[in-house]
């Protein structure tokens, strides 16, 4: 099965960050995941570019969507899956460029999901031979940020000159949506509390990128940030590895609550986006989860379609 979008491959061997992206790898792989969900919702074969070769996966912290979107997407485009433990990837046994030197003998790529982004750069630059892909890092989640402009993309039709803001910690999520946003022309606004908010090194990264009269604004009040803008998104406020940190944030973080009455200083037909899981009555209440508004299931689903369409321009021939 062929696609009216080619299967380019990308410039880079490994997909660290959304920024490994060109501009115009960004718009390939972004229409490729719209014509990708097309057919997979028509009962049409997707591409089987990865057709005779094995992606690990390889997890270190727990994961639901992105596990079985990676899961189903490596197998849909014609590959095999492969998850060894993570005790024998990142337990220590051996360093971490001698498991990935292992593995590039076996595997034509690898998933990662881990804790520190140098820990997978380190484990990217020894495995020559294999492409990695970034599934979360304590800094970035570059194929929850594809999903999220996908998402944004159906939603509204086109990116550039939308108004985004995002209320709560400038984590890994927050990130790497910054940095897709700026390849989208999103006009973004992140709201944080003193002492939470998003990365300088991030906001000069994206500056550096910025298309189509992309901004980003940095507030401590989410009033200010959610006035009239078509998206409002959250994420949990203590990520992955700060769970000890979890009571001290739910006092800090509780006047970035995403409530009813946050949502209604936002647009008309503004959406509402979560990365999930969420943790209801904490970061978000029930009544936005379950509104029309919110397309957070529909941004989980998208993750598959983003996910292969990465794969398939990754790996292609």
């Amino acid at each position: 099965m062929s696609t009216s979008t080619p299967l380019t491959r990308l410039s880079a061997k490994d997909f660290l960050s959304v920024l490994d992206l060109s501009p115009v790898e960004f718009d390939q792989l972004l229409a490729l995941a719209a014509e990708l969900k097309a057919l997979r919702r028509r009962g049409a074969p997707s591409p089987r570019p990865l057709e005779g070769r094995h992606v690990a996966l390889l997890f270190e912290k727990p994961s639901l969507r992105t596990r079985v979107t990676f899961v189903i997407a490596v197998r849909e485009l014609g590959g095999e899956v492969i998850e060894p433990p993570p005790d024998v990837v990142f337990g220590g046994r051996e360093s971490v460029e001698d498991v990935a030197r292992n593995l590039e003998r076996w595997v034509a790529g690898a998933v990662v999901r881990t804790f520190a982004q140098a820990d997978l750069t380190r484990f990217a630059k020894a495995g020559s031979r294999m492409h990695v892909v970034n599934a979360l890092t304590d800094e970035e989640h570059p194929c929850q940020a594809l999903a999220d402009v996908m998402t944004l993309a159906e939603r509204f039709g086109s990116l550039p000159g939308l108004r985004v803001a995002y209320v709560g910690d400038g984590n890994n999520v927050a990130a790497s949506l910054a940095h897709a946003g700026s390849l989208a022309g999103l006009r973004m606004t992140f709201a944080s509390p003193k002492g939470y908010e998003l990365p300088a090194s991030v906001v000069e990264a994206c500056a550096r990128v910025a298309r189509h009269g992309s901004t980003i604004t940095l507030t401590n009040d989410p009033l200010e940030a959610v006035s009239g803008v078509d998206a409002v998104y959250t994420d949990v406020w203590a990520s992955m590895g700060q769970e000890d940190q979890a009571d001290t944030r739910a006092r800090i973080f509780e006047p970035f609550r995403v409530d009813a009455g946050l949502m209604a200083a936002a647009a008309p037909q503004a959406v509402f986006m979560h990365c999930l899981p969420a943790h209801r009555g904490i970061e978000v209440t029930d009544e936005v989860m379950d509104s029309p508004q919110a397309v957070v299931f529909d941004q989980a689903e998208n993750r598959l379609h983003a996910q292969k369409a990465l794969l398939a321009m990754l790996m292609a021939p």
